[in-house]
């Protein structure tokens, strides 16, 4: 029960806004979650993160950007677990998904960039692939979040057993009428309707500003002990024991190298998406020759 706690404890969301209207509403600060968010996986080869991975994904930025392409996405790389890069791209619906691909096909100029640039990065990876997940605004408190201020995600995956998906959802309700009673409680909550997790599968991100705050959730948890009571944590973990299997949470940091995100992100924070880089020290000068005698 302890390790659904802290997984559901203080649970925020990229609230979004990776594509041309999320970018809007990102200069009035926080924003509503993306209906429809795809994530694709790159798994690296040991001894190709860091740099070298990189300068891989520069030629994908460096491709949407010379064709000012509209939709955006945000990289992020793992802390813990297999060394991996995630790259989200969040859409209002399936049909701009679609619509977006398409645009995409008929650009030859971007599409032939684009597969380039994959060759490039294929050398660099040991396996790839993509999950597309839907917003649960049921499952979901507090959503809306200030994203180009942001520094980490804690990704949260939760497996329901088959069946047992009316139990899923009273755990959550349960979880959500705790934290209500704590202010700064908000996440957002997301079901996989495509790819690689099999079954129900949920999956709920925790962006934070700092590391700091990883101690805070730590030393938070108390207080949603203490808002479910004695009773209701018995409750909730004899829910968990019969609705869920085993499920995991892993860190990830923001990359702005490897993210291709809007003008207003890096009005938002330039120093972090776009910090300048140290002019070269200039070369020393010469001696002046001494004239010959």
């Amino acid at each position: 029960m302890q390790r659904l706690t802290m997984l559901l404890l203080g649970m925020c969301f990229l609230a979004g806004g990776l594509n041309v209207t999320v970018a809007q509403e990102m200069s009035e600060g926080a924003m509503p979650p993306p209906k429809v968010l795809v994530m694709f996986r790159e798994f690296v080869k040991p001894g190709k993160n860091g740099t070298a991975h990189e300068r891989s994904e520069s030629n994908f930025v460096q491709a949407m950007a010379k064709a000012k392409w509209p939709t955006h996405y945000l990289a992020v790389t793992s802390m813990s677990g297999r060394p991996r890069a995630l790259f989200l791209t969040p859409y209002d619906s399936f049909e701009a998904w679609e619509k977006d691909n398409l645009a995409t096909m008929k650009d030859k100029a971007l599409s032939a960039s684009l597969d380039k640039a994959m060759v490039t990065d294929g050398d660099l990876l040991s396996d790839a692939d993509q999950t597309v997940v839907t917003y649960s605004e049921e499952l979901s408190l507090r959503p809306n979040l200030d994203l180009p201020h942001m520094r980490y995600f804690e990704i949260s995956l939760f497996h329901v057993k088959p069946g047992h998906r009316a139990e899923w959802s009273e755990i959550v309700k349960t979880v959500k009428a705790a934290y209500d009673k704590i202010p700064d409680a908000h996440w957002a909550t997301y079901e996989v309707a495509y790819g690689q997790q099999e079954g129900t599968t949920y999956i709920v991100f925790s962006a934070l500003k700092s590391a700091s705050e990883i101690d805070h959730e730590f030393a938070e948890d108390k207080d949603f002990v203490a808002a479910m009571g004695e009773d209701g944590m018995k409750k909730l973990a004899a829910l968990e024991a019969s609705a869920m299997e085993p499920g995991q949470t892993n860190l990830f940091a923001f990359s702005p190298s490897m993210s291709y995100i809007s003008e207003d992100w890096i009005k938002a924070d330039p120093d972090f998406w776009k910090p300048k880089t140290a002019a070269p020290a200039a070369a020393p000068k010469k001696p002046a020759e001494k004239p010959a005698n």
